[in-house]
């Protein structure tokens, strides 16, 4: 009983963090209409946090778990909502419509098959490797700018509130996916609080650069 309440707990915590999280992209979509267009950004990230949230909602149905499950619908139709933005204020348009239809004849094809296999453990199995992998990719994904970080010596153009807000989310549904015993669950979200601490490194390693130049100026 104690068990199932520190689950529970675990979960709501993790899922109002995630919720908190998803709600970010509110702020690059309110910039996106105030200067009424999206310039050089990409719509990828948004596109990728659609496909994870869409099929980790369709692991969620396959485990039987209430907290991933409405986490990630509310988390895909507010992703969702970001492309459409993205799309309407992008000059070329083609390139994330595009995007947004590969991603969706890709989770066309894994919701076709989960619903017609009927070993649902194999689907589950199956889905949930997707989920890690996508997952991956969309923590990894900041590691580009990385680059810029090293040469410019300044942390500039990390985005410090979402680096720290993706290592809470991911601490959280790691320890959840250690008391579900769900490896699936566990890795993608242990090698998240990994690359969001690799990241967040930068920020003590340039931080005396940073207050010198403020300093200077």
């Amino acid at each position: 009983m104690i068990s199932t309440g520190i689950k529970d707990a675990l979960a709501t915590s993790a899922s109002i963090c995630t919720v908190l999280q998803f709600l970010a992209g509110v702020l690059v979509c309110r910039k996106i209409i105030k200067n009424g267009t999206t310039g050089n950004s990409s719509a990828l990230a948004f596109v990728t946090c659609y496909t994870s949230c869409v099929l980790w909602m369709r692991y969620g149905m396959l485990i039987g778990d209430r907290f991933i499950l409405l986490v990630n619908v509310f988390g895909s139709i507010l992703q969702a909502s970001y492309v459409y933005i993205f799309i309407l204020y992008s000059v070329k348009k083609f390139k994330p419509i595009r995007q947004m239809i590969a991603a969706t004849c890709f989770l066309a094809v894994v919701y076709f098959y989960s619903f017609y296999e009927e070993d649902r453990t194999l689907a589950s199995k199956y889905v949930g490797f997707l989920c890690c992998t996508v997952t991956v990719l969309f923590f990894a994904s900041p590691l580009m700018m990385l680059a810029h970080v090293i040469r410019v010596k300044s942390t500039e153009s990390l985005p410090f509130p979402i680096i720290m807000a993706s290592l809470i989310v991911s601490c959280q549904w790691f320890a959840y996916g250690c008391l579900l015993n769900d490896q699936f669950i566990e890795i993608p979200n242990f090698l998240g609080c990994v690359l969001s601490a690799f990241q967040l490194c930068f920020f003590l390693i340039y931080r005396n650069d940073q207050s010198n130049g403020a300093h200077l100026i």
